[in-house]
């Protein structure tokens, strides 16, 4: 264990993810850059009763890829899905773990939920054929932190192990508490990110009646029915995936030549203490984890150019959001300015819960690579209460630090901040 360094700088040398858009790397970017929606309808369970019909699904993906097919077949989707990017991005970022190293790399990766299609599963089998039905496997498959086990086990990096649970904010918390932890000296490595499959039929009904979900423009293409910040929205759509990022010390990253995607700069988290569901007045919690993480290692906020927001398509939320990034930002934010980039993926992913942060801070990593803003598909009608300049077609613009927000239920916030590496 090294000494603490909290001028220790750390970077992003590695990227996996398995989403709505695409299982690798280039194929999600691609599909981001280009407008391509992964949205489309539910096959996992009967839609017939719920007026929501759509989702982003993981497609063409086979577990036994990744990981141990027996250890596969007694585990379920979210475990499955976080393995894989994890191990994409250790492979992406050329870190060979030995066992010199290996007590030094760490995970950090979590789950809105974990394993909820094991317990529903699992449930069903004791009500319907006994107790003895029960997988004696299933309660260590299942649990939210069973995923940072399995890359663990998969991977080989034993060292600090932990599994973030903070709702839809779990990704960028994830990110933000990796790069933390180097500069405490506990790792000088970790595959972090986070994991959901939380399309099941009892969730989507909880939802709906929460009266959450959202729906296409009435006449339209079903891929509308995920629009942030528009004037029409009116709900958010779910997706399932994961995201992963390889970060590290930028002098181990140096000294290795790897390739470097852009530096952590700056990560912060504030709760709301407000209610479990609606958002504070004015974003105030999502404005303070804003502002913590530009003044951890005072990043100018005239300087960041990008924002890949929480942007869920709902009206309240939205609304808040777009409040707090006036709180922080002022009248740069104006869509007027053209001076801070939205770039709201989750129009073409959905919203993949406690996979958010993940999958949006991939997204936010290589717009600062590419220096290119992906649109946000299906924005078309400006709201004066979300006065924030929404990019609608992808483009590309100089970005020097670019900003990962998200927002949990119960109030839970974070936002982690990127800059560009220009070898310096």
């Amino acid at each position: 264990m090294r000494r603490p360094d909290y001028d220790r700088r750390v970077v992003v040398t590695g990227l996996g993810v398995i989403s709505p858009v695409g299982n690798d790397r280039a194929t999600a970017w691609s599909n981001l850059l280009n407008g391509v929606s992964g949205l489309g309808p539910i096959t996992k369970f009967d839609t017939d009763p719920y007026e929501a019909k759509l989702a982003g699904e993981v497609r063409d993906f086979n577990a036994a890829d990744w990981m141990d097919p027996k250890a596969a077949r007694r585990s379920e989707s979210s475990l499955h899905f976080g393995v894989a990017a994890a191990k994409q991005a250790l492979a992406d970022s050329g870190f060979e773990l030995t066992d010199a190293n290996r007590t030094e790399v760490g995970v950090i990766f979590g789950s809105g939920a974990g394993g909820q299609s094991l317990m529903i599963e699992n449930y069903g089998n004791l009500h319907e054929r006994g107790p003895r039905t029960v997988a004696p496997t299933f309660i260590a498959n299942a649990l939210v932190d069973s995923c940072s086990g399995m890359i663990a086990i998969e991977t080989g990096a034993i060292g600090h192990n932990l599994c973030v649970v903070s709702a839809c904010a779990t990704g960028t918390h994830s990110v933000g508490e990796a790069a933390e932890a180097i500069k405490r000296g506990d790792c000088i490595a970790v595959i972090a990110g986070s994991t959901e499959a939380p399309l099941l039929e009892v969730g989507h009904a909880g939802f709906s009646n929460m009266r959450g979900m959202g729906m296409p423009r009435p006449g339209e293409a079903p891929q509308t029915v995920s629009r942030p910040f528009d004037l029409t929205r009116n709900g958010f759509v779910l997706g399932e995936g994961s995201a992963s990022l390889f970060v590290e010390d930028l002098e181990l990253a140096k000294a290795r030549g790897a390739t470097i995607y852009a530096e952590v700069v700056g990560y912060g988290s504030a709760a709301d203490g407000w209610d479990m569901i609606q958002p504070i007045e004015a974003g105030a919690g999502s404005a303070r984890a804003m502002k913590m993480a530009l003044e951890r290692q005072g990043v100018p906020a005239d300087e960041v150019d990008m924002i890949n927001p929480h942007g869920t398509s709902t009206p309240l939320g939205d609304k808040r959001e777009a409040e707090a990034i006036w709180t922080v930002f002022g009248d740069r934010a104006s869509r007027d300015r053209h001076s801070l980039a939205i770039s709201g993926t989750k129009s073409m992913t959905g919203h993949l819960m406690g996979a958010a942060g993940a999958i949006e801070a991939f997204a936010t990593v290589l717009s600062i690579a590419e220096q290119t803003v992906p649109g946000t598909i299906n924005y078309r009608d400006y709201d004066p209460d979300c006065d924030v300049w929404v990019v609608s077609e992808s483009e590309g613009m100089p970005i020097r630090y670019a900003l990962s927000n998200n927002i949990g239920l119960g109030g839970h916030n974070g936002a982690v901040i990127f800059r560009r590496y220009d070898g310096d």
